[in-house]
Order: C-alpha cells, then sequence, then structure tokens
C-alpha cells in the first residue's frame, strides 16, 4: 500500500505533489480536530456523573464541539480543494508530456503499439487517474491519519484498550495485503481489457465503410461485442473477487470494537477501569475505525491507481530519439545517403544504400511494393534513425540537428492526409497558428483550393469534420498542399500524393504541386509516369536496394525493372470502356 502510494506521489510533478503533501498535513490537522470530539464528550459525561451540570460545562462542551466540527471542516474544505487541483493539474500535464514524448518517438514505436493502447493510456487511465485515483489516495491517506490520531489519544487514556486497537489494525492489515495482492493481477487484466475494447471501438468505426460494403456489419459486430463482453467479465471478476476481502475487513473492524466494549466493560467490573474511561472507550469503540473502514475498502483501487501509473509511465520511460542535436540552420539543402541500412523486427528494409541528391533538384522514388521506397524517404527525414551509416543534410549527420530544427527544413504531402477537426484555416495555418488570414488565402490560391473553399457555407471558418471526412480526396489533398506552402521548407517530401486523385481533381492538383515545389529539392516516391519521367533523378528501389537509377531516358534504354514499371503503365493507361 505505501509502495503504491509513494509510486503515485512520485509520478506527480513537483507542483503537484507539493499541493498532496500539504492536503496530507491538512488531513492531519483535521482528524486531530475530529478527535476532539472525544475530550468534549468525556467532559459532559465527567460532569454528569458528578452531578456538577453547569452552564459553563455546557458553554465548554458545546465551544469543543463547534471547534472540531469547524476546524475539521475548514481542513478538509481546503485539503479537498488541493487534491482537486493537484489530481487534474497531474493529469493534464501527463497527456501533454506523453503527447510532447510522442512526437520524438521512432515511427516503429506506433507499429509496435496499437492507437488502441495509446488512446487507452491517454483517455481512460488518465480519467481514472483524475477522477478516481486522487480520491482514492486521499481517502486512504486521510483515514490512515484518523487512525492514527485516535490510537494514540486512546493510548493517552488507557493503554489497554490501545494495544487492543493496536492489535486489531495488525490483523486489518493482513487481510488488507491480502487484498492487495489479489488485486494486483486483475488490475492489469482490468486494464488490458479496456485498452482492447477501445482498440475495437476505433477499428470499427475506421474501418465501417468496408464493413458495410462487404456485408460484415454482424461478424465485425460479433467481434466488438466480444471485447466489450470481456471488459465487462473483467471488471466483474474484480469486483467479485475483492468483496470477500473488503467484507472480511468491515467484520473485522467491527469485531475489534466489540471487543472494546467487552474489554472495557470487564475491566471496569473488576476495578481496574474507572466509569467514566469506560464510558468513553465504549462511545470510542464507534468512532475509531470509521474512516479506516472506508479507506480500506477504497484501498482495493489503489492497484488500479498504480497500473495506470506504470502505463502512463511506460510509455514516458520509452527511449526516445536522440533529440539532443544543434539547432542548425543549413546554408545548402542537399541531402546524402551514405551506406545506411535499416531493419524493423530483424527483417532488413534497407540494405546498404548510397545516393547523392543535390538542392533543387527533384528525386522521383519507384519500385515495387514492400521494397522499401517509404522507409527510404522516413530515414531521409528522420523519421527513423539508420542502423548504420549516416544521411547527411548539407554535409552534417542528421542526427547533429535538434529535432526541431530538422524538421524547419522539411515539408510532407502524404497519399493518405489527414485534416484535424478544425475550421479550414486553422488546418491551413497548422505549422503557424497566429500567421495572419492574408497568408493564408493566399497559400489557398497557390494550392489551388481557394476557389471551392470560397463555395463553402463559412468559407475559410468552416469546421470540417475529424479527418477532412466532409471533403472530397483532392479537396484533403490539395489543403494538405496548402499546409505545405504555409510552412515553405526547402526540401518537399511527396509520399505517393496523386496516386488516388481522381481526373476532375488532378489538373488542379498538379498545379498545386507545383506551386508547392518550385524552386525546392523535392523527393518523391510516385506510380504515374508523368510525375516521374521529369525527375531529375530516378531511383529504382527493389529488395531493399537500388536497383537502377539515372533519368528516364536512361533506364528506358537499360531496360529492367524501370522499363517494365513503364510499359506496365502504359499498358493500364490504354484500357478504355
Amino acid at each position: 500500500m505505501f509502495k503504491i502510494l509513494k509510486n503515485f506521489f512520485d509520478f506527480c510533478n513537483e507542483e503537484d505533489r507539493k499541493r498532496f503533501y500539504i492536503s496530507i498535513v491538512l488531513n492531519l490537522f483535521q482528524a486531530i480536530f475530529e478527535a476532539l470530539k472525544i475530550p468534549a464528550i468525556s467532559c459532559m459525561i465527567k460532569a454528569l456523573l458528578e452531578g456538577n451540570v453547569t452552564k459553563k460545562t455546557c458553554l465548554t462542551c458545546l465551544g469543543i464541539m463547534l471547534v472540531s466540527v469547524i476546524g475539521s471542516g475548514i481542513f478538509k474544505s481546503k485539503s479537498t480543494m488541493l487534491q482537486t487541483e493537484g489530481g487534474y493539474s497531474t493529469c493534464a500535464d501527463k497527456r501533454m508530456q506523453i503527447a510532447e514524448h510522442l512526437r520524438y518517438l521512432p515511427m516503429g514505436y506506433y507499429n509496435d503499439n496499437s492507437l488502441g493502447q495509446i488512446m487507452s493510456v491517454t483517455t481512460n487511465t488518465m480519467q481514472n487517474l483524475e477522477n478516481v485515483a486522487t480520491r482514492v489516495v486521499m481517502l486512504v491517506c486521510s483515514g490512515l491519519l484518523a487512525t492514527a490520531v485516535i490510537t494514540l489519544m486512546l493510548l493517552f487514556y488507557d493503554w489497554r484498550i490501545g494495544l487492543i486497537l493496536c492489535g486489531g489494525l495488525v490483523v486489518f492489515f493482513m487481510i488488507n495485503s491480502g487484498m492487495m495482492k489479489v488485486s494486483a493481477g486483475m488490475a492489469k487484466e482490468k486494464q488490458k481489457k479496456d485498452a482492447a475494447l477501445v482498440a475495437k471501438v476505433i477499428e470499427y468505426i475506421q474501418g465501417i465503410f468496408e464493413v458495410k460494403t462487404f456485408n460484415l456489419t454482424g461478424s465485425r459486430s460479433r467481434e466488438l461485442n466480444v471485447a466489450i463482453d470481456e471488459n465487462e467479465n473483467a471488471n466483474s471478476a474484480m469486483e467479485l473477487k475483492l468483496i470477500p476481502f473488503m467484507t472480511m475487513q468491515s467484520f473485522w473492524l467491527k469485531a475489534v470494537g466489540t471487543v472494546i466494549v467487552l474489554a472495557s466493560v470487564l475491566l471496569h467490573i473488576n476495578g481496574s477501569m474507572d466509569l467514566l474511561t469506560t464510558i468513553i472507550m465504549i462511545i470510542s469503540s464507534y468512532l475509531i475505525y470509521a474512516q479506516l473502514d472506508t479507506a480500506g475498502n477504497y484501498s482495493a483501487m489503489l492497484r488500479t491507481v498504480d497500473v495506470c501509473v506504470s502505463q502512463a509511465q511506460e510509455i514516458l520511460d520509452t527511449p526516445q530519439m536522440d533529440i539532443s542535436g544543434e539547432d542548425i540552420a543549413p546554408a545548402h539543402f542537399s541531402i546524402k545517403a551514405e551506406n545506411i541500412s535499416f531493419a524493423y523486427e530483424k527483417r532488413k528494409i534497407i540494405d546498404g544504400i548510397s545516393l547523392d541528391i543535390p538542392q533543387r533538384t527533384t528525386t522521383a522514388i519507384v519500385g515495387p511494393s514492400g521494397g522499401g521506397k517509404t522507409t527510404l524517404t522516413s530515414l531521409l527525414s528522420r523519421f527513423w534513425d539508420v542502423d548504420t551509416g549516416k544521411v547527411t543534410l548539407d554535409g552534417r549527420d542528421v542526427r547533429d540537428y535538434s529535432m526541431d530544427a530538422l524538421m524547419k527544413n522539411y515539408s510532407f504531402v502524404f497519399q493518405r492526409v489527414y485534416l484535424f477537426a478544425d475550421t479550414i484555416a486553422n488546418n491551413i495555418r497548422f505549422g503557424q497558428p497566429d500567421a495572419p488570414m492574408e497568408k493564408v488565402i493566399e497559400a489557398a490560391k497557390k494550392a489551388c483550393c481557394h476557389d471551392f473553399i470560397m463555395q463553402l457555407p463559412d468559407g475559410y471558418d468552416t469546421v470540417i469534420g475529424e479527418g477532412g471526412a466532409s471533403l472530397s480526396g483532392g479537396e484533403k489533398q490539395r489543403i494538405s498542399i496548402a499546409r505545405a506552402i504555409m510552412k515553405d521548407a526547402p526540401i518537399i517530401v511527396l509520399d505517393e500524393a496523386t496516386a488516388n486523385v481522381d481526373p476532375e481533381n488532378e489538373a488542379e492538383l498538379m498545379k498545386a504541386v507545383e506551386a508547392l515545389t518550385k524552386e525546392k529539392t523535392i523527393i518523391m516516391i510516385a506510380h504515374r509516369l508523368k510525375t516521374v519521367r521529369s525527375a531529375d533523378n530516378i531511383l529504382v528501389i527493389s529488395g531493399g536496394k537500388i536497383a537502377q537509377q539515372g533519368t528516364h531516358e536512361q533506364l528506358m534504354a537499360a531496360g529492367g525493372i524501370y522499363r517494365s514499371f513503364v510499359e506496365n503503365r502504359r499498358e493500364a493507361a490504354s484500357w478504355r470502356l
């Protein structure tokens, strides 16, 4: 229990940790004020037994009770406020830390870890921490402190009853320890099923078009229902296995209270305890374990708190790419790769590639699927780090640059465009959130998307759905190009940017690409002949190696993979309905 509490406090940032520590101190004072009820009761009972109940006695007892209630209320209110602030602040801070940390993880991490797992940690896990964890942690802490204060007070009144109380606490913590052990394994299973459910929900929603198209609604629904059922079973199983321990804890505390009553009465009968102390002990037996009972029941959830902290910390502990380079501003934008190799999960994808991309030239990368084209562009732009060899920009190893300094030099337009659930203007100015509207419109015009934007209900202020769901593929692509134009980076990476564009949008899109790539260093992955043949250099990548390279004319004369590629494209283009 105490180790889990320590892990939670270590997880918090320094400012929030101070909030929780102050809150615990305030809980201690709250417990002291709560315990003042016992002297107040003692004062009144003593007066009753002596037949000396006066106005002064009543006012004294009332005063002590008022001090107890008001003091306890004030400290509890302040303590609760600090706990709430600390909980929400910690989780907000950790969400931002995780988001920032994810920026600098190698792209391979996102292949190893499902989107559902990451989203589960940043949503469910963090929500559990901010809504449940802080309340559980502080209830347990305040329950332990209140019990400790009352135990010390009873030891002061009568050490024998105090020893009975201490013995009862030892057995209570033994039962609690057993409950924590059972909770340990089940909490991990619960979190695992939570993550699996999130993953299935995301998969079902993202694939709903294919599900409907292929009439797989029933089978896919069954998979989702299985995930829901497993999640329900994991949560129910955890509750059912913990209930016996919680019942034993409550029963034991009440049993110890009964023992205190019986012991007090017997000690009074044999003359070793006066009547006043006996009555105080009997009354106190109902107060002693009130908060500890609540704390004990909630302590079962501490394991869930521990798992939540561990899952969040696991992401934060995942090694980042080395981003501690210099803030270098290159004078030239030539890129070189020197004998680079890269393997993913022991499968070599890039095998000893060397190439030279002079600035303000266009390099096209073609080749069969799975040959390593996208991986190569990822290595050239340092989305991944090479295993051997090096990639240089302006003669400096890309690992010498800080990540932010390096990324200033690259703009990317991918085949699969992602737009955020925001206004079109904000999507275009994504890399420059403070850019004036004039620059946004200028970029949109260059990307040939100003006209269709102005036809939308609110123009540039039109809010588009998540992922740009309310726009066509060509429209999304042109907005993506406008976003890249806004960044105005000297190096442009185009990954199948025009592969899935319909003929109606192709002419406009090609104009947008021309506006984007003017006077830039261009690296493009392309399957369309017209976007490849004008390149200054064409790389044919197959099996992780450069199979051929040269201009269109040189490669056509040489024959081989490239010539087959071109002839296949021509044959496909000649088909008509």
